[in-house]
């Protein structure tokens, strides 16, 4: 059988995750939503307009180095087992599956959309006869523990900056889990956004075509249909900016007017003020040493570092290092 799907996460479970995750958010402040939310088709595909966007380096950056790594990265780790955590329609994956040169392979997404690991399932096995796909539907913070033990040595992804999206604790819960998955001679290559000058960082956010805008208020559309709730996305403001002290993009709703929302299948009711708003994303910046620093805490060593020229984004490669090295690290932090 080359193609294998485990559901973790139905439409059910989702719903009952956006529930408590809408009624921690809203319920505390600041106010806050997570990002995981801006992804329904709508969302995806403004998503997907924003990565061509002339002030969105990010996605073209990644894509360059992928081209430039792939068959060098690919020949020295010759993996047979390649695990990827939010893979969508693992469209960059391609890149190091075609660089390996054949042989067997396993490939492993992890992905809340069974629809899109469906579609990209099919069309990677149709390219591809040696390849094999287990697909794992669920959230990868919390179904890892699923992924199936390695049948070769192995490769796991986690591109497209999206660590940056989660909180240092959340970051180094993560990154255990991964850690939990390699063995000697296992890898993990990560992208992360680098801090740069700080009209580059806040343009990439707010872009002069308002897509980023309209990305970031379809969070709300995202909980009116899956909560019914009563919100009106056009009478709050797009807002990101640079926390400097924090290393991070945030991004903000800001109520035009005074707002009283009701979610009636939560019993739930959440007034807003124009002085306050909902956090719906960080998106941290890092610098070699503070990427070391976080690998290291959760038992990885920074194996290789590669960046653009204009040292906008990078491409980390972690290797393993032993429980005791870990340990160290940890408590040094």
């Amino acid at each position: 059988m080359r193609y294998r799907v485990e559901v973790h996460a139905d439409a059910h479970t989702r719903l009952k995750a956006m529930a408590e995750d809408v009624l921690r958010g809203l319920g505390t402040r600041p106010r806050s939503l997570p990002p995981k939310y801006f992804y329904d088709a709508a969302g995806s595909r403004l998503f997907d307009e924003i990565t061509r966007l002339p002030e969105y380096y990010l996605t073209r950056t990644e894509d360059a180095l992928l081209d430039r790594l792939a068959p060098a990265l690919m020949r020295a780790l010759e993996p047979r087992d390649v695990v990827e955590l939010g893979s969508g329609f693992s469209l960059k994956t391609r890149r190091l599956l075609e660089a390996r040169g054949g042989g067997a392979l396993r490939y492993t997404p992890v992905d809340v959309d069974e629809t899109t690991l469906a579609a990209s399932a099919e069309r990677l096995l149709a390219e591809d006869p040696a390849l094999q796909v287990h697909a794992i539907i669920g959230d990868f913070e919390r179904h890892l523990v699923h992924v199936p033990p390695p049948s070769g040595r192995r490769l796991v992804l986690f591109l497209g900056s999206t660590i940056g999206n989660l909180d240092a604790p959340a970051r180094q819960a993560l990154l255990a889990q991964v850690r939990s998955l390699l063995r000697r001679g296992d890898r993990l290559l990560v992208g992360v956004d680098l801090v740069k000058d700080v009209t580059v960082l806040e343009a990439a956010y707010n872009d002069a075509a308002g897509v980023t805008a309209a990305f970031n208020r379809n969070i709300l559309r995202v909980v009116n249909q899956g909560l019914g709730a009563d919100f009106q996305p056009e009478a709050f403001r797009h807002h990101a900016w640079y926390n400097a002290a924090e290393s991070r993009i945030e991004m903000h709703l800001v109520p035009e007017t005074r707002q009283t929302v009701h979610i009636p299948s939560l019993a739930f009711t959440v007034r807003l003020e124009p002085s306050e708003s909902i956090w719906t994303e960080s998106s941290y910046k890092f610098t070699r040493a503070s990427t070391r620093a976080m690998l290291a805490v959760a038992g990885l060593r920074l194996d290789a570092w590669h960046t653009d020229a204009g040292e906008r984004f990078a491409l980390a490669l972690a290797a393993p290092t032993s429980r005791a090295v870990a340990a160290r690290a940890s408590r040094a932090a």
